[in-house]
């Protein structure tokens, strides 16, 4: 929020100078993110009046002026602004000044003396561009130091708050917090009640009371929408980074930023019957006072009357109602709308205003009549009109529940002694109500404080009001024991040491992902939507980690990146019978060359084998505990003849493919990508090897060749010759796969190399062939295989 020091300083009397006051601010929880000076440095520049204005003998664009600056005789300075003129009041720069880039000396122009310069807002560093004289006012004084007439000595605050910290969003509320954290005294403005003067007023239905708890409304009558706003009132506008609009515009706009309480004027003659507050129904639409015409879905809160919409409630008015130069009636409205209703309304049709930035963080309901009365009383003396009376409807606002703060727990959580004095006396300086006894504070905050709810919120107020530099750091002083580490789990950071070492990169995205990406990539339609999200690109939650990976290989290739082997390890969400689940998976990307570019291999594309060997290792297929498997599967985001679903113990754990011929089409990939992922909880846990003896005998190998149904998988027969657990055969594995000459149709040739052992004897032909004999009676019971001839 930027606003005027010296409005502020017109709220609050202290002695601190910008700089103290920054810091306090800074201190106390409200960051001053920037403080400029509101023009550059000058001076000796003053209001001058030019008397007459003749032009100059020797240049057709110069004029000699007489120019009285408040001294005993008028100054001759040769000028060529275009506007200058006999009459004109405008800044003089008298000989010695020093303006940004430009000393004033006396000098001669086109052999004219000239005793000054007469000046524009550009020459003064109040503007980047100007086109002639800065024009001031009739009432100007002559001679006065233009700093002060043009209020020049004053600095824009810039704070960066949180978002709690709704109570700050005006000039207000950030003065009474310097009262409270300095203890100056305060010089708010009384609003007083501005009396009825007519008894025309409209009717105010309010169809849904806990989306709009208060409302007001007044109808005021023969204004003069064209009066000039006052030049005090479009200067704070200004230095609060709002532009001057119209004059009633103007007012809303110095409530909000004055109380902070949002409104709206409404053009009485625009206005149908009676104004609904209502939520908007299907088919209807809104053209909004930026132009932009919306489709209203039915969680849109409208202010409505008998035609329809006026304005989308908290977020902006109707373009059909707003107020113009021929406007003389006008309809002000003050209300207090839940932030839970606005919140992310603004955001999802691709704009933020002022008010519905205020509303979704929470507006003080207490003050929704004050400010209504304070918009009536600037619009009765800045416009006139009669006034009508305050039509306010009210249902159930929120409750502002009391809070204990224990003493005990306070002393506890910030390490420092204060007396229970000095707490109630920090407590008084914040405006809070509240009762002690026994050591225990039971304190009610304020309707402008929303973000009082809970006992640590009360300690967070009296630290930062006791100040955190006044808190001493003192060192922990603790004993320090190993944590348990059990062998049985891996730490996530392993498997990330591991990932590294097979030359993936991490990376971090966010967990909010475009909800196009679940539907589409991951067949997801019912994603967990978030109700305020901070992008409509970042609308739902993730359920997997694969969208991230895309987006992140994307951007890498658009950077000349040609070879991306990436992972993240990060959680997911999924919802279930109406409960949310979060769990952590392991996920990995691998597009371009199987290795780094060198002289020593080919450049060769990584294929789905090379991902399977990363994600062997991550499970730990080669312990003797852990039984790795691939299921032949299908998903959306995966080639229909390369998805694989990845199974531990039987268990499905996991996914693991090359990315779909549509995807790689719709992300320009001009190479294979593959993907896979994996419950996190799988990979982590793991059984501790056992010692078996080794035997110090040769073991035998044969080698078999079987004929089958090439429908048969190879990992469904090393899977039955695993379980059948044939005695002396120690490993069996697959060394070739034939089909051709030789071999009948529909059928494919199986080479696997058989190893066999025993820890006590040496193995003899019989004991071999008895052993392979059973694993071939075995092979011909399950899958009608032969021994290839």
């Amino acid at each position: 929020m930027q606003f005027s020091e010296n409005w502020l300083r017109s709220l609050v009397h202290t002695e601190l100078d910008s700089q103290a006051l920054s810091h306090a601010l800074t201190m106390a929880g409200l960051e001053v993110e920037e403080i400029q000076p509101v023009a550059a440095s000058f001076s000796k520049v003053v209001v001058a009046r030019i008397i007459s204005a003749e032009k100059h003998p020797d240049a057709d664009r110069l004029q000699v002026c007489q120019v009285d600056v408040g001294l005993s005789a008028p100054l001759q300075i040769v000028c060529g602004a275009a506007n200058a003129r006999a009459g004109l009041i405008a800044p003089c720069a008298l000989v010695g000044a020093e303006l940004p880039g430009i000393s004033i000396k006396q000098a001669k122009v086109r052999g004219i003396e000239s005793f000054g310069m007469m000046c524009s807002s550009k020459e003064l560093g109040i503007t980047a561009e100007a086109t002639g004289l800065l024009e001031l006012d009739s009432d100007a004084i002559v001679g006065q130091d233009i700093r002060e007439y043009l209020d020049l000595n004053d600095h824009l605050f810039t704070l960066k708050l949180t978002p709690n910290r709704s109570d700050c969003l005006s000039l207000t509320g950030i003065a009474r917090d310097i009262v409270a954290i300095t203890g100056a005294k305060a010089n708010f403005e009384a609003i007083p009640t501005v009396m009825a003067e007519h008894a025309e007023a409209k009717q105010v239905i309010v169809n849904e009371p806990v989306a709009c708890p208060r409302y007001c409304g007044r109808l005021i009558t023969g204004i003069n929408a064209q009066a000039a706003t006052p030049a005090w009132m479009v200067k704070r506008l200004e230095r609060s980074g709002l532009r001057s609009i119209s004059v009633v515009v103007d007012i809303t706009n110095y409530v909000l930023l004055a109380l902070g309480q949002p409104m709206h004027a409404f053009d009485a003659a625009k206005l149908h019957g009676d104004i609904n507050v209502r939520f908007a129904q299907e088919g209807e639409s809104l053209g909004l006072l930026n132009d932009q015409t919306i489709e209203l879905k039915s969680d849109d809160l409208l202010i409505a009357d008998a035609n329809g919409p006026l304005a989308l409630a908290g977020v902006m008015g109707g373009q059909a109602s707003a107020v113009s130069d021929a406007t003389t009636d006008i309809f002000l409205e003050s209300a207090f709308f839940t932030p839970a209703v606005i919140a992310g309304k603004a955001r999802r049709l691709g704009f933020s205003t002022d008010s519905s930035y205020r509303f979704e963080r929470g507006v003080d309901f207490g003050n929704t009549r004050n400010a209504i009365e304070y918009a009536t009383a600037l619009i009765k003396t800045l416009c006139g009109g009669q006034v009508g009376p305050v039509t306010e409807v009210m249902a159930t606002l929120p409750a502002r529940d009391s809070v204990t703060l224990r003493m005990s727990r306070l002393v506890s959580v910030l390490g420092i002694s204060l007396e229970q004095q000095k707490v109630a006396q920090l407590l008084t300086q914040l405006g809070f109500a509240f009762d002690c006894a026994d050591d225990v504070f039971t304190v009610t905050p304020p309707s402008y404080r929303f973000d009082i709810t809970i006992e640590e919120d009360l300690i967070e107020e009296i630290a930062r009001l006791h100040g955190y530099d006044h808190i001493t750091a003192i060192p922990p002083v603790a004993s320090l024991n190993m944590l348990a580490a059990p062998e049985q789990h891996l730490h996530l950071n392993q498997l990330r040491d591991g990932l590294v070492s097979a030359g993936y990169q991490e990376v971090v995205t966010y967990s909010f992902v475009d909800e196009s990406w679940e539907r589409d990539l991951l067949g997801n339609h019912s994603p967990i939507k978030l109700k305020n999200p901070i992008a409509s690109n970042l609308s739902v939650m993730r359920t997997s980690l694969w969208g991230g990976l895309l987006d992140t290989l994307t951007y890498n290739l658009n950077r000349k990146q040609e070879r991306a082997y990436l992972f993240e390890i990060g959680a997911v969400y999924h919802q279930q019978a109406g409960a949310y689940h979060e769990t952590t998976r392991v996920s990995g990307l691998a597009y371009g060359s199987a290795k780094p570019e060198q002289w020593a291999v080919s450049n060769a594309e990584i294929d789905f084998f090379d991902v399977k060997a990363n994600v062997d290792s991550l499970l730990g297929a080669d312990s003797s505990s852990k039984q790795v498997t691939y299921e032949k599967a299908e998903h959306s985001a995966l080639h229909p003849g390369q998805t694989a679903r990845v199974l531990l113990n039987g268990k499905a754990v996991g996914w693991l493919g090359k990315l779909h011929p549509k995807w790689q089409q719709h992300y320009s990939f001009a190479k294979s990508t593959y993907l896979f992922e994996l419950d996190a909880d799988a990979v982590v846990n793991r059984v501790l090897p056992t010692y078996q003896e080794v035997s110090k005998l040769l073991p035998v190998r044969r080698d078999l060749a079987i004929v089958l149904d090439e429908s048969i998988a190879v990992q469904t027969v090393l899977n039955a010759i695993n379980e059948e657990n044939i005695p002396l055969i120690a490993d069996v594995a697959l060394f070739d796969v034939y089909q051709g000459k030789g071999v009948p149709e529909s059928k494919k040739s199986l080479a696997l190399s058989v190893l066999m052992h025993d820890t006590q004897k040496t193995l003899t032909d019989s004991d071999a062939d008895t052993a392979i004999e059973n694993l071939l009676k075995l092979l011909q019971i399950k899958f009608d295989a032969a021994l290839r001839n």
